[in-house]
């Protein structure tokens, strides 16, 4: 069985600020605000939300399909990809763009800074998503909007269950907008943030879109996750880290896990478990693609 994974593909430069944003940006001063952050570290790792969740999927023995558009610099990336195992043959190379670019500040208490330019991922709905018997799943992750809405409809008409999974690209849809990308989809994963902003935008209470799909999570950060079936929920206790590294990546993490749990048929309180323990894996680690899988360690 192979996953689509619809998202992006991104080169992430990371920068470490030794401080403490709050300590930096004046609450009343926002209306001004000019402000200047030494970043003595810096890295430039693999990114983009397809990308992570594949590299999750994959070290997990799953057969993870990412489904992208790189651009002009994008060539190592796509090797790399096949080096690891990960299918390639979904990801459009575009020679009149950049690569997705993602610039990520990080202070100390691990609060984030992003600025993203999306560059071929504007063009990601080139890509198309047909009925083939090896796919027998997919999820819609962050991504171009055009390609969010057209892959999600295309999964619809192919028969091939999904995970609606919009993190940072929520804001680009409106109610009706994410209320027909709820009814196509068979999951449904956001934060608590996120959670909010959907509910607010659809009207619906998340027991109400836990109704209307399979089931729902709601990622919690240190707190682990609720796990939403026909309107209950189930918490799902956190799995402490080794250490409190870096938290790039570590929802594409548990997202990767997620996939292979559903791609076995596990219920979704065993795949939220699943996830939880990726993502502490990927927390203690640098880059979003940095870290290793033992697969006897989690009884795989």
């Amino acid at each position: 069985m192979a996953s689509v994974i619809c998202g992006s593909l991104a080169f992430d430069t990371i920068m470490t600020f030794e401080g403490r944003f709050a300590e930096q940006i004046l609450p009343d001063q926002l209306h001004i605000l000019n402000v200047s952050f030494l970043v003595p570290g810096l890295r430039r790792d693999f990114g983009g939300c397809a990308g992570n969740i594949a590299y999750s999927l994959n070290a997990l023995g799953g057969r993870a399909l990412p489904m992208a558009a790189v651009g002009s610099d994008g060539a190592d990336y796509v090797q790399r990809l096949k080096e690891l195992g990960v299918g390639t043959e979904f990801i459009l190379q575009l020679d009149d763009s950049y690569t997705a670019q993602a610039m990520i500040m990080t202070d100390r208490d691990n609060n984030q800074i992003t600025a993203f330019h999306p560059g071929a991922m504007q063009q990601a709905h080139l890509n198309r998503i047909e009925a083939r018997e090896d796919i027998r799943l997919g999820i819609i992750a962050p991504d171009g909007r055009e390609a969010m809405l057209q892959h999600a409809a295309q999964f619809k008409a192919a028969g091939i269950p999904f995970v609606f999974d919009p993190g940072q690209g929520l804001p680009m849809f409106d109610g009706k907008d994410l209320a027909h990308f709820i009814d196509q989809a068979d999951w449904v994963v956001v934060n608590d943030y996120e959670g909010r902003m959907l509910s607010e935008r659809t009207g619906w209470s998340t027991a109400e879109i836990s109704r209307r799909v399979r089931g729902m999570v709601v990622t919690l950060g240190a707190e682990g996750c609720d796990v939403w079936v026909g309107g209950e929920a189930t918490r799902v206790a956190p799995v402490t880290p080794e250490a409190v590294v870096d938290p790039t990546g570590c929802g594409d993490a548990w997202r990767g896990g997620l996939l292979y749990g559903l791609e076995k048929g596990w219920d979704l309180v065993r795949c939220a478990e699943l996830g939880n323990r990726l993502g502490a894996l990927k927390i203690a680690q640098r880059g979003p693609q940095n870290y290793q899988v033992d697969r006897a360690a989690l009884g795989l």
